[in-house]
């Protein structure tokens, strides 16, 4: 029947009738209109309304044998699962009492027989219309109470009569304040009138608008709101009662300002990222054109960010960001932009800057960032290469002044790092080199154009050769041979150190099993290491793989690793070196002095010898002070049973005076410059007991 229905189809009524004949009337009445289930007892009627689909409504004789209607009713009203199913008593008795004694007792009607069809149908009928309106009542008084929005109920002249709950949460006002007031009590001011004009005129026409707007809370905070307005009509069409509700939109606009937010800037430091700068760069350089005033960028570069990030792990490479990104703000006004490109790489935008102002800007960044940081029990050092491009001599646009910034950079990372390079075309033309050496970089593995060459060490007593130290090489096809200390940063900074590092280890491996099949049994291999090297994963493992593929063991080789590489994360450095020693594999200190490492590191590394750099050899005869480091390092290593090099030996004064300090180990041009396997001969250069060893190296 129309109006009645629910989910689950028609309303489901009980029959209860001890008479087949009864239940066969009651039913022709009502088969049409409604799902129907019958019961010719009391107890049958009980367990049907307790069923998982009980009826919505039930017609119960009165006069049955057993369990009586009155009886079952009793049951009934008694039991909360059915308290609330309509019943209408059916019965012979039409005596005034029998009907009042069932009334009382909750029934909901009562019908005499024999009973009227249409009057059984108007019953039925406007007894579930009834308790589905009450259904309905206290579904939305439930929804009105419990509720998260607030809802307002006002009356056709818009003068609050009701709120819920939700309502005083929302505002801070109960309803005794706001009853019979104007909702626009509630007004923040912040919205037009041209919205309170579409809003009326919408509700209007159709009776219904949604929208935001802003309200202010009782304690004088104000908020966003999304309001719903609703109009109830009466059968006249005309406005009985308006019923609004909202909800605050507050975490909402939150959200959306934390997604705008996180969008315009880089997560880790705060600092604005790419797309913002692009957009505020744009909008600067527009207002430089108009006022025609200067603009200056530029683009900072984190010296050895990457090794200090790889070394000690990313949580200190990204406390060391955001302490870097501090000190950048320091170093500028409040209308200038630091921005985080992302890793290592920031851009400082300063508006009306020419080259004046931007040199001193990058003069305090140089200083500042090259401060020292304390952190995680470590003391760390960076410093910023700085390119500077300016507005209008650089560029017209944002893309061309990054370019050029950026090309400056690279041009303050190749005279020493920790300075700033304005762009030039100079600065250009040397990166366009930069990027065709990059290139061909890439290719000159597999196209065999690099070489080891090989320079001698010679006992200082004996004169015997003790190492043999292969130096890396590189045939570029047009350039000639390009210096190492060009090409090696360069491999360190696009990724290639690793393969070049281990295509070295594999050649100077090939190379001592050549040399062993002809008959230099006593020659070992010794390896300098990169960084990147010492910190692969199972690295020890990775060279005696190497060293048993040309059937050569660990004692067949000497590794060697700068001090600055001991000094960082020493602990780890220490635990991989050890592993290595396991291995019988001698290791030895290279460039010893011009780092940072104290004794007490020292005496930990498990090393064999220690290499004088050759930068104090060089002035030994005339500086005093040259002269009392050789002299302190030697003793020093001998007293902690180490043997001595010293690199970069070239006059027989040099060498006479450091063979009267006690030194172990001379190299340099003295003796021999660096030169191909083919033309080193192992036996011209043999002498006494002494034994070979051959040394290949990355670095100079």
């Amino acid at each position: 029947m129309k109006g009645l229905e629910t989910t689950q189809g028609r309303p489901l009524v009980l029959l209860v009738d001890d008479q087949p004949t009864n239940l066969h009337i009651l039913s022709s009445a009502l088969k049409s209109d409604y799902e129907l289930c019958f019961a010719t007892s009391g107890e049958t009627a009980l367990k049907l309304a307790h069923a998982l689909q009980p009826p919505q409504l039930i017609l119960l004789d009165v006069m049955m044998p057993g369990m009586d209607g009155i009886e079952v009713l009793r049951h009934l009203r008694g039991d909360e699962r059915t308290r609330d199913i309509p019943v209408v008593l059916v019965s012979a008795d039409t005596s005034e009492q029998t009907q009042l004694d069932g009334l009382d007792l909750g029934a909901d009607d009562y019908l005499t027989k024999p009973v009227l069809t249409s009057v059984l149908q108007a019953r039925v009928r406007n007894l579930l219309l009834r308790k589905l309106g009450e259904s309905q009542l206290r579904l939305a008084a439930h929804v009105f109470e419990h509720s998260g929005e607030a809802i307002i109920l006002c009356d056709n002249d818009n003068r609050i009569m009701e709120v819920n709950p939700a309502f005083t949460r929302m505002t801070g006002y109960t309803q005794d304040e706001v009853r019979g007031q104007d909702p626009k009590l509630l007004s923040a001011g912040r919205t037009e009138a041209g919205l309170y004009q579409g809003m009326w005129a919408a509700i209007r026409q159709n009776g219904f608008w949604q929208g935001e707007m802003w309200d202010r809370h009782k304690n004088g905070s104000v908020y966003p709101k999304l309001l719903t307005i609703s109009v109830v009509r009466n059968r006249l069409g005309g406005v009985d009662y308006y019923i609004g509700s909202f909800a605050s939109l507050t975490e909402q606009k939150e959200a959306e300002d934390r997604i705008r937010h996180l969008a315009h800037h880089d997560p880790l430091t705060g600092l604005p990222n790419r797309l913002h700068l692009q957009g505020t760069l744009q909008r600067d350089l527009a207002l430089s054109r108009r006022e025609n005033r200067p603009l200056g960028l530029m683009f900072i570069d984190l010296d050895r960010f990457k090794t200090i990030n790889d070394t000690l792990g990313h949580h200190v490479g990204d406390e060391l960001l955001m302490e870097v990104s501090r000190r950048l703000r320091n170093c500028v006004r409040e209308s200038d932009i630091v921005a985080r490109l992302g890793g290592d790489e920031f851009v400082v935008l300063l508006s009306g800057a020419g080259a004046t102002a931007a040199a001193q800007v990058a003069e305090k960044i140089i200083t500042l960032v090259a401060q020292p940081y304390e952190m995680y029990g470590h003391t760390l050092r960076t410093s910023p290469s700085i390119g500077i491009s300016l507005f209008p001599e650089d560029g017209a646009d944002a893309d061309t002044l990054m370019r050029n910034a950026d090309l400056a950079m690279y041009q303050a990372k190749s005279r020493g790092r920790n300075n700033a390079q304005f762009f030039s075309q100079g600065v250009n033309q040397a990166a366009r080199e930069r990027l065709r050496l990059e290139n061909d970089l890439h290719l000159a593995l597999e196209r065999g154009q690099l070489q080891l060459y090989y320079q001698p060490l010679v006992d200082t007593l004996s004169t015997e050769v003790v190492v043999v130290e292969a130096l890396l090489r590189w045939h570029h096809p047009e350039l000639g041979m390009v210096p190492p200390d060009q090409f090696i940063p360069l491999a360190e900074e696009i990724g290639l150190i690793l393969p070049l590092g281990s295509w070295v280890l594999h050649q100077a491996c090939q190379q001592l099993r050549h040399w062993r099949d002809a008959g230099h049994a006593t020659v070992r291999v010794a390896v300098n290491l990169s960084l990147h090297q010492l910190r692969q994963e199972s690295f020890a493992h990775h060279i005696v793989e190497i060293l048993h593929g040309y059937r050569l063991h660990g004692r067949d080789i000497e590794l060697e690793l700068t001090e600055s590489m001991a000094m960082q994360n020493p602990e780890e450095t220490i635990r991989v070196l050890h592993l290595l020693r396991a291995q019988a594999i001698d290791l030895a200190l290279d460039d010893f002095g011009t780092g940072y490492s104290s004794l007490n590191h020292l005496k930990l590394l498990p090393i064999q010898r220690l290499k004088l750099d050759r930068s104090f050899v060089r002035d030994i005869e005339t500086d005093p002070h040259d002269t009392a480091i050789c002299s302190a390092t030697v003793a020093l290593a001998h007293a902690m049973g180490l043997r001595v090099v010293a690199e970069g030996v070239e006059t027989p004064a040099q060498h006479a005076f450091l063979q009267s300090l006690g030194c172990d180990v001379m190299q340099g041009y003295l003796f021999a410059r660096p030169q191909p396997a083919d033309v080193l001969d192992l036996g011209r250069r043999y002498a006494g007991e002494g034994s070979y060893a051959l040394s290949t190296t990355i670095p100079l």
